[in-house]
C-alpha cells in the first residue's frame, strides 16, 4: 500500500496547490529506511504573504466567518468523515513520514484527529453569548465574535492530531486559519488541505506552509496581519514566537510547550504489575517523543528494586521493529538529528552516575532506518540533565523518594508543569498529592487520560495554552460588549 501512495508535495493557498514562490523544495526522508520520500515545497515570507492575503480576504467576505454555526458544524463533520474514509492513506503517510508504528497512526492518530474535528464541530453551535445583569431600561449584551486570521504551527510527533487541536476551533469559531507543519513531517497536513475542500471550506479559509520555521514560520509570527499565534513545540522556540509577537502587531500567542513529567508510584499502588506496564508506555510509547511522556519515574524505595524489575519485564513489549508491520510497537526516531540527541543524553547520564539497567543502543542499523532501544537509568537525582532536560525519545529517569513530600518536592523541582500522575491506593494520597502537583493535567492510577470534553495545557514553562473542550473556543475569539440603552 506505501508504494502506491501518491504524496502531494506542494503548498496550499487560496484553494488551489502551488510550489513556493522562491521555488525551492527540501527532502523529505523517511526514517523508516533513510529514503527519500519526495521534494516538499520550502515556503518562505512571500508564502506567508498570499496565504494571510488569501485569508484576510476569506474572512473578511464573510464566506466562512458569518455563515451559521450550524452550516459551518455540517462541514466540519463531514471533513471528520474524509479523514475516516481516508485512514489507510493518512496513516500510511504518517508513519513514512515520521517513523510512528502503523498499528498506532491507523488505531490512534486517525480516529483521534477525526474525533477532535466532529467533537468542535458539534459543540459550536451550543456555545452562548451573554447578558449582564443591567438596569431595566439598558441591554448588556457579550458574545463572541472570531479573531480573524490564525496561523497554527504544530509539531512533527503527532502531525494530524497536534493540527487538529488547533484547525477544528479555530475553523469552527468562524476564522481563517494558515495551517505550518513541522519540516520533518508535513505530509498529512498537505494531504488534509484536499480533504478540506473536498469537505466544502471555502478557498482562502484553510491553507497550509510547508517550511521552515526559521522561514515561514517566522513570517507569520512577524505578520502584521496575523491576529492569533498558536503553537505546539518545544519551550525554546516557544519563547522566540513571543518575541516575535511583541515585536510586530501583539497578536495573542498561545503557546503548548515542552514537558518533563512525573510519574509517581507509591508502595501502596493498587496494582505495580499494571503501574509497571503504563510506565511503560509512558515513556516508549511514540519512541517516547510525546511531550506528556512519564520521563521521571519516581518510585518509594521501599518498592524500588521490585518496581524496576517490572518495568524491565514490561518493556519487552516495546522492542524497536519495522514501522510498516502492525505488529510493531516502537518505531522509528523522526530523524538524525532527533537520534543523534537521544544518544546524546544516554551517554550524558552514564557521564553523570546514574545507573544505566536497560537499552541505550541504536539497533537495526542494517536497514537505513533511525531506531533506539527503550532506555532505563536508575539512581537518577534531579541535578542530572537527563532528570531536568526534555529528551524527547525513549529515556527513562527513576528517582526514588521516602514520603509524600519528597514525591512532591521532587515532581514540581522542574522548569516544566504539562502533566503528572499517582499511583496509590490512598484517596488523601491521591487527593493531596494531585492537588500539590504544578502540572496541567495530573492522572490518578493510569497514565494519559482524558478525552476532548477536558482542557490539555501546562503550568510554567509546558506554555500558557489550552487545547481541546470548550475551552478552547476561548483562544480564536474576542469578547464583545454591546450596550443598549432604551428610551
Amino acid at each position: 500500500m506505501a508504494d502506491q501512495l501518491t504524496l502531494e508535495s506542494r503548498a496550499y493557498v487560496n484553494g488551489a496547490y502551488q510550489w513556493a514562490v522562491n521555488g525551492q523544495t527540501f527532502p523529505c526522508i523517511s526514517p523508516v529506511n533513510g529514503r527519500e520520500l519526495t521534494q516538499v515545497a520550502s515556503c518562505d515570507q512571500a508564502d506567508a504573504d498570499l496565504a494571510v492575503d488569501a485569508a484576510r480576504k476569506a474572512f473578511n467576505s464573510g464566506v466562512w466567518s458569518r455563515l451559521a454555526p450550524a452550516k459551518r458544524k455540517a462541514i466540519l463533520i463531514r471533513f471528520a468523515e474524509l479523514i475516516e474514509d481516508h485512514g489507510d492513506e493518512l496513516a500510511l503517510l504518517e508513519t513514512l513520514d515520521m517513523g510512528k508504528p502503523i498499528g498506532h497512526a491507523r488505531s490512534g492518530d486517525v480516529p483521534a484527529t477525526a474525533r477532535a474535528i466532529r467533537w468542535t464541530a458539534e459543540a459550536i453551535d451550543k456555545v452562548y453569548g451573554e447578558l449582564a445583569t443591567t438596569a431595566h431600561d439598558q441591554i448588556g449584551m457579550i458574545s463572541r465574535e472570531p479573531m480573524g486570521v490564525v496561523a497554527a504551527i504544530v509539531p512533527w510527533n503527532f502531525p494530524m492530531i497536534m493540527a487538529s487541536w488547533k484547525i477544528a476551533p479555530a475553523l469552527a469559531t468562524g476564522n481563517s486559519v494558515i495551517l505550518k507543519p513541522s519540516e520533518k513531517s508535513p505530509l498529512t497536513a498537505i494531504r488534509l488541505a484536499a480533504l478540506a475542500e473536498e469537505a466544502g471550506i471555502p478557498a482562502g479559509v484553510f491553507n497550509v506552509l510547508p517550511g521552515y520555521g526559521h522561514t515561514v514560520g517566522k513570517g507569520l509570527a512577524l505578520h502584521m496581519d496575523v491576529d492569533c499565534l498558536v503553537f505546539t513545540g518545544s519551550t525554546n522556540v516557544a519563547k522566540q514566537l513571543m518575541i516575535y509577537a511583541g515585536q510586530s502587531n501583539m497578536k495573542r500567542v498561545w503557546l503548548e510547550a515542552g514537558g518533563k513529567s512525573p510519574n509517581i508510584i507509591f508502595a501502596d499502588a493498587p496494582d505495580l504489575k499494571k503501574a509497571a506496564a503504563e510506565a511503560a508506555s509512558a515513556i516508549a510509547f511514540n519512541q517516547g517523543e510525546v511531550c506528556t511522556a512519564g520521563s521521571r519515574l519516581l518510585v518509594e524505595d521501599s518498592i524500588r528494586a521490585e518496581f524496576i524489575g517490572l518495568i524491565r519485564e514490561a518493556l519487552k513489549t516495546w522492542r524497536p521493529g519495522h514501522p510498516l508491520d502492525p505488529a510493531t510497537t516502537c518505531g522509528a526516531i523522526v530523524d538524525q538529528a532527533q537520534l543523534d540527541r537521544i544518544i546524546e543524553y544516554i551517554g550524558i547520564g552514564q557521564s553523570e552516575g546514574a545507573t544505566l539497567v536497560e537499552g541505550g543502543q541504536r539497533v537495526l542499523e542494517d536497514t537505513g532506518g533511525l531506531f533506539v532501544q527503550p532506555t532505563v537509568f536508575d539512581g537518577v537525582n534531579n541535578g542530572m540533565r537527563i532528570a531536568s532536560e526534555e529528551i524527547f525519545g525513549p529515556v527513562l529517569s527513576v528517582i526514588g523518594f521516602t514520603t509524600a513530600e519528597e514525591a512532591i518536592t521532587i515532581a514540581n523541582d522542574s522548569i516544566y508543569g504539562l502533566a503528572a500522575a499517582v499511583w496509590t491506593s490512598n484517596i488523601n494520597t491521591a487527593h493531596k498529592v494531585a492537588k500539590a502537583l504544578r502540572a496541567g493535567s495530573v492522572w490518578i492510577n493510569h497514565y494519559d487520560g482524558g478525552d476532548m470534553t477536558a482542557p490539555f495545557g501546562g503550568f510554567k514553562q509546558s506554555g500558557n495554552g489550552r487545547d481541546k473542550s470548550l475551552h478552547a473556543f476561548d483562544k480564536y475569539t474576542e469578547l464583545k460588549a454591546t450596550w443598549l440603552v432604551l428610551e
